[in-house]
């Protein structure tokens, strides 16, 4: 399940933008007052900018993010009529919308599997041997090969739920791992599993 919470592919769409450098949580922390004042892409271009700053402050970086919110709002209200786009091709044109963020929402809002490559997925692909590639729309095209394209993006937010709780990057809770006995990189990290325990997270707020 993914971990942002939303509605709409609008609302999905905006929390992605502002997830960037920034825990799911505290997204969903901010989003709510968010999307009761700006409902739609056309409030949204609308936005008074200070008003918007404010709102969007504990997601970091929101001067950026202000700028690519309001040019997002109004982009989709000039070529698409208000309606988020439902392809790849039409998503990545959008101002801020990388694949990353456009195979989050085409899953998770519209049904259509897509590969989600952020840094906890590519990271663990090439643990567990899946592929050596760095770049990530390569690790997307080389996961993808492996698997049926139906489950794409089951496959994603399960790599990526591990990857922020238990495969961290510099020590994973190797000995507190349900898939440790197929892993290629089992050792990496402490395999006592009193040891790996104390490793286990939630994400961070």
């Amino acid at each position: 399940k993914c971990e942002l919470d939303f509605t709409t592919p609008y609302e999905l769409l905006v929390a992605t933008v502002l997830s960037a450098q920034c825990t799911d949580k505290r997204v969903n922390g901010v989003t709510p007052a968010l999307f009761k004042k700006y409902p739609n892409t056309k409030k949204l271009a609308a936005a008074n900018r200070d008003d918007l700053e404010a709102l969007i402050q504990p997601t970091g970086f929101f001067r950026a993010k202000t700028d690519t919110l309001l040019r997002l709002g109004a982009d989709v209200n000039e070529r698409f009529a208000g309606e988020i786009p439902h392809t790849l091709d039409a998503l990545v044109s959008l101002p801020g919308v990388g694949r990353k963020t456009a195979n989050v929402v085409l899953g998770e809002a519209f049904g259509v599997p897509g590969i989600t490559v952020d840094t906890h997925f590519g990271r663990l692909a090439r643990r567990f041997g899946w592929t050596e590639e760095e770049d990530p729309v390569k690790v997307e095209h080389a996961v993808g090969a492996l698997f049926p394209k139906k489950d794409w993006t089951n496959v994603s937010q399960l790599v990526i739920w591990h990857g922020r709780r238990r495969c961290h990057a510099r020590k994973p809770a190797c000995g507190a791992c349900n898939v440790s006995q197929w892993c290629p990189a089992f050792g990496e990290g402490p395999t006592d599993a009193a040891q790996a325990a104390k490793l286990i997270r939630e994400p961070r707020g």
